[in-house]
């Protein structure tokens, strides 16, 4: 109420709706942190992890580039499968249906919640005011990590050689961030000379057209590299002996034994973390701060005379819009929603933000900038609908990434139907196929290579083996999997979206 009184009813429904989203963080906030802590006391117990570390096993794989890469031991990525299960439990795809279930709640709870405010400051008869008025970068990084794989596996050493997989994901996802924090800058400039071009009649219809083009092209630059791990990365790049090369020279990356899942997790901590820090923070706090006392020193070092406040506040920088404030919380609840079947612990990160980004909005407002003229709004307009959007959105994302990107449906067909003991014992062994090293093509076998007398090694996917009538062919395995991965995502997304649906119509008799 205090916020609406100094400001206007659009800044107070800023606050007001900030309040309610992170207030309705705090349970998937507590759930997450409940599915990562149990991957943390079960993964001793997994077997799939056990089998991946157990030396004894000795399973050889293949390289993972042409001639320069050599054959390497599954154990070496132990630690990347441990940490791979962390997030790829059991209880991640019950949470994944939660947070699906969450989001219409969410979404319904503030439309309940503005159509009070709207009663108590009586913006319900208020009619709006009518004034006259990414891919390339994507393309890039992979090429990145393709090189820089290939240029690191040369190394002798092998301690370096089991920490290359990470050390070529963790510096291309910086890399990542550093593209997206720039192009943000840029889509926001484009958007505005885009919209201008249109001459919109009035000021609210101006604000929705660049608004609706802001956040298309923000959120293609924000996610185009986080859907390229969910979706694309590893499903092109053949078995041995038959590699897909890009241009005739690239040879398409592969996902580490324990999956895709891993790097998109740390995809998604490293981007939502470095938008939230850098460009939430240091670009909207610190910098207009450093600027703005640095004027104000400039200008009193000209004078003797002591100013008004008056003429203080006027030094300030000009109050911009809540456009901004927004696109960041709107851009936050696509990583709490779109793909939080691979982070759970997505939502504690943005409540925790939140938790700081309300004061430090507060202070910016009553600080930092010139105090904006009060404006009324009955409601917070198109962001609602890009909310909902996103909602819907992040059914079919998450009912795909446990499908496609997790292997959850892999795990579960071997239990209850391939496994002679109706466990996990032997997933490994079973989800590595065989390639007979004498197939590779010429120029592409390791050379040199620390292991003698390699006939056979294995590679991630359900192909025959060599001595089969169609070697190399995918098996009956593969084709059951695929069935029931698309059964799987076709049975979730109208199940939530249902749900979604009775909500918004439970409200609307309401």
């Amino acid at each position: 109420a205090c916020n609406r009184k100094y400001f206007g009813e659009a800044i107070g429904l800023y606050f007001a709706w900030m309040g309610v989203y992170t207030r309705m963080l705090v349970p998937p906030s507590v759930l997450g942190l409940a599915v990562f802590i149990y991957g943390i006391l079960t993964v001793d117990t997994n077997v799939p992890s056990q089998e991946t570390c157990n030396d004894s096993l000795n399973f050889t794989m293949c390289p993972l580039c042409d001639a320069v890469c050599d054959y390497w031991k599954l154990s070496s990525v132990c630690s990347l499968t441990r940490a791979s299960y962390l997030f790829d439990n059991g209880a991640t795809t019950l949470f994944a249906i939660f947070m699906s279930l969450w989001a219409a709640f969410f979404l319904e709870h503030w439309k309940r919640r503005q159509m009070c405010l709207k009663h108590a400051w009586d913006l319900i008869s208020l009619e709006d005011e009518e004034m006259g008025v990414t891919f390339s970068a994507v393309f890039g990084v992979i090429l990145y990590r393709i090189t820089m794989l290939s240029i690191w596996s040369m190394d002798p050493d092998p301690k370096a050689k089991s920490s290359v997989r990470m050390t070529v994901t963790t510096t291309a996802i910086i890399i990542n961030l550093l593209v997206v924090l720039i192009l943000d800058e840029i889509y926001g400039a484009i958007a505005v000379w885009l919209t201008e071009l249109e001459i919109p009649k009035t000021e609210v219809e101006f604000e929705e057209r660049l608004i609706l083009k802001s956040f298309l092209l923000k959120s293609m630059n924000t996610f185009a590299p986080v859907f390229y791990v969910a979706f694309f990365k590893g499903r092109f790049a053949g078995p041995p002996g038959d590699y897909v090369y890009l241009f005739g020279h690239f040879r398409m990356e592969e996902c580490a034994p324990p999956g895709c899942l891993i790097e998109l997790c740390i995809q998604l901590s490293m981007i939502m973390l470095g938008k939230q820090l850098i460009q939430n923070n240091v670009f909207e706090i610190v910098i207009p701060y450093v600027y703005t006392h640095m004027h104000v020193r400039h200008q009193h070092s000209k004078t003797k005379r002591p100013k008004q406040q008056w003429q203080k506040d006027f030094s300030l920088d000009p109050f911009e819009g809540l456009s901004p404030e927004y696109m960041e919380m709107i851009i936050q609840y696509g990583f709490v929603t779109i793909f939080v079947a691979s982070f759970p612990l997505a939502p504690l990160f943005a409540l925790l933000n939140n938790v700081i980004e309300i004061r430090l909005d507060a202070a910016k407002f009553t600080t930092e900038i010139r105090r904006p003229d009060a404006m009324r709004r009955k409601d917070i307009g198109i962001w609602f609908n890009l909310l909902s959007g996103i909602s819907k959105f992040s059914v079919i994302t998450n009912a795909f990434v446990i499908s496609f990107t997790s292997d959850f449906i892999p795990r579960t067909l071997y239990q209850y139907m391939y496994s002679p003991t109706g466990s996990m014992e032997g997933f490994t062994e079973h989800s590595l196929s065989y390639f007979n090293v004498s197939n590779f093509q010429p120029g592409s076998s390791p050379s040199p290579t620390l292991f003698t007398e390699v006939k056979i090694c294995r590679y991630k996917d359900y192909r025959d083996p060599p001595w089969s009538i169609q070697p190399y062919s995918f098996s009956k395995e593969i084709k059951l999997q695929q069935s029931y991965r698309l059964a799987e995502g076709e049975n979730d997304c109208p199940l939530t979206e249902m749900t979604i649906n009775s909500f918004e119509c439970h409200s609307t008799t309401i």
